[in-house]
């Protein structure tokens, strides 16, 4: 079992960058693969970008791509997520999960843990 603590979150104007952190905890951090999602007011929770087990493989949801990175620190069992250019669209709780299984992914429930998420909020 891995719990996931999420932090970095804040209030930031358009365009400008926030990188938020999932500090992980429990079982080692390599032996899952990693993903953010967000949730917006009124919204359904959706995906915005997962890591590979390996780390050698990651994706990012087509509203985010270009702005967003994704990484992680095996050292410091944390994964990132490096958000630039940020938009008031982008405004949403970020929750860290992880994943036992490495395929597939684009899904909440292809996710075995959540964090408690971190607030986003981006004025216009």
């Amino acid at each position: 079992q891995v719990q996931l603590v999420e932090s970095g979150g804040g209030l930031v104007q358009a365009g400008g960058s926030l990188r938020l952190s999932c500090a992980a905890s429990g079982r080692s951090f390599s032996d899952y693969a990693m993903g953010w999602f967000r949730q917006a007011p009124g919204k359904e929770r959706e995906f915005v970008s997962r890591l590979s087990r390996t780390g050698g493989s990651s994706s990012y949801a087509d509203s985010v791509k270009g702005r967003f990175t994704i990484s992680r620190d095996i050292a410091k069992n944390t994964v990132y997520l490096r958000m630039m250019n940020l938009k008031p669209e982008d405004t949403a709780v970020y929750y860290c999960a992880a994943a036992t299984r490495d395929y597939g992914l684009d899904y909440q429930g292809d996710y075995d843990y959540w964090g408690q998420g971190t607030q986003v909020t981006v004025s216009s």
